[in-house]
């Protein structure tokens, strides 16, 4: 049994019905899902992102880390065992073993996202036609992602202007 379900033991499970959305992007966070068994679908708007049946897989955290609405809208693609935990913050700052676990997982997939992004910029760096802009959009991507985790030098309330369009 991982971590996350090991943390899990004693929560109430829940079960839900195919076609169920457990989660709805947008919505105020404060949730988090442990899957146990079955298998999620995941969508970014009207696009399929992800399929996944990994037991300990959690869902909503980035929405609880990130104190913003849910990112993406989780449903249920057959019948799901999960344990859902509604002060799910409470419960990360608690769960040291679950804690640790959700930074893999999210480690994990930011491996993927900028392995991915850089493969698609390599394929279309040299292109002259409308594809190279998908060089320049992912490398800015790219750069704006390593400005947000730099610290910031400017003084509490200075003005700074980070889109050079401004």
């Amino acid at each position: 049994m991982n971590s996350a379900l090991q943390a899990c033991e004693g929560l109430p499970v829940h079960s839900f019905a195919p076609g169920t959305t457990l989660i709805r992007e947008g919505d105020p966070s404060g949730r988090l899902l442990v899957l146990r068994e079955g298998e999620v679908i995941v969508l970014k708007g009207e696009v399929q992102v992800a399929s996944v049946r990994t037991p300990g897989a959690i869902f909503g955290e980035m929405s609880i880390l990130l104190d913003r609405p849910t990112t993406a809208t989780v449903v249920a693609r057959t019948t799901v065992q999960a344990h859902v935990i509604e002060e799910a913050d409470g419960f990360l700052g608690a769960s040291p073993a679950i804690a640790l676990h959700t930074a893999r997982m999210l480690a994990q997939r930011l491996h993927d996202a900028t392995t991915y992004l850089a493969d698609l910029k390599r394929q279309f760096e040299d292109e002259q036609n409308h594809l190279g802009m998908v060089d320049r959009i992912l490398g800015s991507l790219l750069n704006q992602q390593l400005d947000a985790a730099a610290p910031r030098t400017d003084p509490p309330g200075a003005a700074t202007r980070d889109d050079p369009r401004l």
